[in-house]
Parts: C-alpha cells; structure tokens; sequence
C-alpha cells in the first residue's frame, strides 16, 4: 500500500492507494501534518511507502518522526517524467504542474492533454500527441480574487464562493460573485478555445479544489477529477520504480 501527499499552498490533500485503486482520502492543514500521517499509518499498516509532492515549505525533516520501516519518496525536478520537458526555463516548474502533466501522459497516452488544476492558483499544461510538454498559463484562483476584491478596495466585503443566479448581478454581494464565478469560468472557456485553434482535438483533465464546483459551469466537455494529481503521484512513483 502507498500514502501520496499533495502540500499545496493552502492546506494538504492526501489519498492511500492499493495498487492503482484510492482506499480513502483525506484534507488537513500543514499543521496537522505528524499526527494525521501517523494515524493514517496506523489505521493502514500495510503503507510501505509515502509519495510526496510539495510546492510549498514542506520538508523531508517533517516526516522524521514516522515509522522508520515506511519508505519516504519526494517527488522532484531530478525524478523521471514520461514526458520531453520543452518549457524554457524547467528549473522553474512547480513541481505539482510536472505531476500533473505526468498523471496525463500516462493516463491518456499519444493524445493532445489540456490539464487545468483550479486551486489557489489556476494552472493550463499542456502535452501534445508526442508526448512533449509545452508549457501552459497561471492565474489566479477562485479565493484569491474574492480575497484581492476585498483587500486592494476600501468598501467591497470579503465573500465565500458562491454560484451567482445570473450573470447580471443586482446588489453589490451578486455582482462580486458574478464577476468572480462568471469570470473563471470564461476565463477557462476561453483558453480551451484558443488550444483548439491551434490543436483541434485533445482532451481536457479539470483538477483541483474547485473542480466540482466549476464542473457544470463550463460549456467544453471535459474530465473533471478532484483527485487527479493524487493519483498522478501514484503513477509517477510507479512509473519511477520501474
């Protein structure tokens, strides 16, 4: 059995695997980090090995106190990759977009891959048919506009995400949420439309936090996964093994 962990910018998503198949998964803050790994270790004694992908300060000395029995594996740049690593400057690629282009290189193999992560940020990576990775875009995340809103003005309130009833907002608290909610979800229409223009045919994999929520919003057909680049991990780690 193997525990993966994402420590993303805001809070730790974690998944406990057999074989290729999640068991359970679990959400906590960086802070709980010790006790909830151990108790995950203790629930599934059969965990041999532990997956790590950090974009933020998460350290191997975080994982000192584990079982010494249980293997512990940070997914790097220096890893192996299923895919030509064609960005410009590599060295600065987080390291979870490099784990979601591998998820979907190995998922969905000699295919044009159109990952979208929507989380604290929102990252496109893009894998052609020959599997090169060429780049893609960052911008920001449902929270950090609602929180940018409210933060760079004197009078807008700092909301929670919510589905406006319509585009056009009649008060102030539906106007923050259409521009926020509509906006993001523009935003994503649009740069499936501006791949196709270039690429007719690929997939699109929509990933992240908010991928549920965002889902029903876009008009492209795609696959959305909330647990894609836990079981991107996965696969990465066998991929590495192998």
């Amino acid at each position: 059995m193997l525990l993966t962990i994402d420590a993303g910018n805001t809070q730790i998503k974690a998944a406990v695997f057999e074989q290729n198949r999640i068991i359970e998964t679990y959400i906590f803050s960086k802070e709980e980090l010790t006790n909830k790994v151990e108790d995950v270790l203790n629930k599934f004694q059969k965990i041999q090995h532990i997956v790590v992908a950090s974009v933020g300060n998460l350290k191997e000395e975080s994982f000192l106190s584990l079982k010494k029995e249980v293997k512990l594996h940070f997914i790097s740049p220096q890893s192996k990759f299923p895919f030509h690593n064609l960005y410009r400057t590599p060295t600065t690629l987080g390291i979870d977009r490099m784990v979601l282009a591998s998820g979907a290189t190995l998922q969905y193999p000699n295919q044009n891959r159109l990952v979208i992560d929507a989380g604290t940020c929102i990252t496109y990576d893009f894998i052609d048919e020959n599997e090169n990775y060429l780049g893609g875009a960052i911008s920001p995340g449902i929270r950090i506009r609602y929180e940018s809103l409210h933060q760079q003005t004197a009078k807008l309130p700092l909301l929670s995400k919510s589905l406006p009833e319509n585009f056009i907002g009649k008060s102030t608290l539906e106007s923050i949420h259409s521009g926020v909610i509509n906006g993001v979800a523009l935003e994503i229409d649009g740069f499936i439309e501006l791949y196709a223009t270039q690429y007719p045919k690929f997939i699109i994999i929509l990933t992240g936090g908010d991928s549920d929520f965002l889902a029903k919003r876009l008009k492209n057909t795609i696959f959305a996964n909330s647990n894609f680049l836990l079981e991107s991990l996965n696969q990465t780690f066998q991929y590495n093994q192998k």
